[in-house]
């Protein structure tokens, strides 16, 4: 018994405050790393890079020298490649470090103004889902979209039903695109804007061009993306790259109130609401 109680003290000797700290962080952005690659096409390439450190270490021990030199050579040139290749991915990574609470600082709203701009959004989906008309609206959050923005025509109005019913109106000139609100101005940007798609291979097979775009602009911002179907008059919404259909307006209205309203922090409740067909 003496002995075990050396070793754990021994143990506690050598195990410094500083290990621990070193141990914990590393556990972390491990996990983080884990996290971000799950159901993305990097999770193959990691697969891939993990077998190629173990042939590496493997051909090391065993003295097969050519291997090894090979080995590392394609390390060596497979590191550049993955940063040229996945770009996109990597810039995402970074873009979700700098929306971290660490960083992120809430903009300040007109409360009231932010509930008007609501209570016109929420008006507007609500027509359009009753006459099946398509629209896709985004939502602009702490993420700055100026690149989207410039896409599209710049319009720099205030928020009405009226204004984005009409936008939308199909064989108007700007009912093709996004429209882009800035929620922190309660501002309407933009219309007509154009959107990147998703990159995820996974996604339903049956969701058309808007469903697929608003999955790729949550892909690459923090903003809420809500569309419209043309085809069923179908409310949904996209976010941090899932896309939740079959919401009514009720519950829409309650999920952009928890969103946007700067003084109340309740648990957000959005994950209960609607189907997530992301993974379909």
């Amino acid at each position: 018994m003496s002995q075990i109680s050396n070793i754990f003290d021994n143990l506690l000797i050598l195990i410094r405050p500083s290990s621990l700290i070193d141990i914990i962080i590393v556990a972390f952005v491990a996990y983080k790393i884990i996290r971000w690659i799950q159901f993305t096409q990097a999770a193959q390439v990691a697969k891939g890079i993990l077998f190629l450190l173990v042939a590496t270490q493997m051909s090391d021990w065993f003295e097969l020298y050519t291997v090894n030199f090979l080995l590392r050579s394609i390390m060596t040139v497979g590191f550049i490649a993955i940063i040229i290749v996945f770009q996109p991915e990597l810039r995402r990574a970074l873009e979700q470090i700098g929306r971290t609470s660490f960083w992120k600082s809430r903009f300040t709203v007109d409360n009231k103004e932010t509930e008007r701009t609501i209570g016109e959004i929420i008006e507007a989906i609500g027509e359009m889902s009753n006459t099946k008309t398509g629209a896709l609206i985004i939502l602009e959050k702490e993420t700055g979209i100026d690149d989207i923005i410039m896409t599209g025509t710049r319009l720099d109005s205030i928020v009405s039903s009226e204004l984005i019913q009409n936008i939308f109106t199909p064989n108007t000139p700007l009912h093709d695109g996004a429209v882009v609100i800035r929620m922190s101005e309660n501002k309407l940007k933009a219309a007509s804007c154009l959107l990147p798609l998703t990159e995820n291979k996974n996604v339903n097979r049956t969701l058309g061009t808007r469903h697929r775009a608003a999955l790729g602009m949550s892909e690459n911002s923090d903003a809420i993306v809500l569309v419209v179907s043309e085809e069923s008059g179908v409310i949904s919404y996209a976010s941090k790259g899932r896309l939740y259909r079959y919401l009514d307006i009720k519950s829409m209205k309650e999920f952009l109130k928890e969103e946007f309203n700067p003084k109340e922090e309740s648990p957000k409740k959005f994950k209960f609401w609607g189907n997530n067909d992301e993974q379909e």
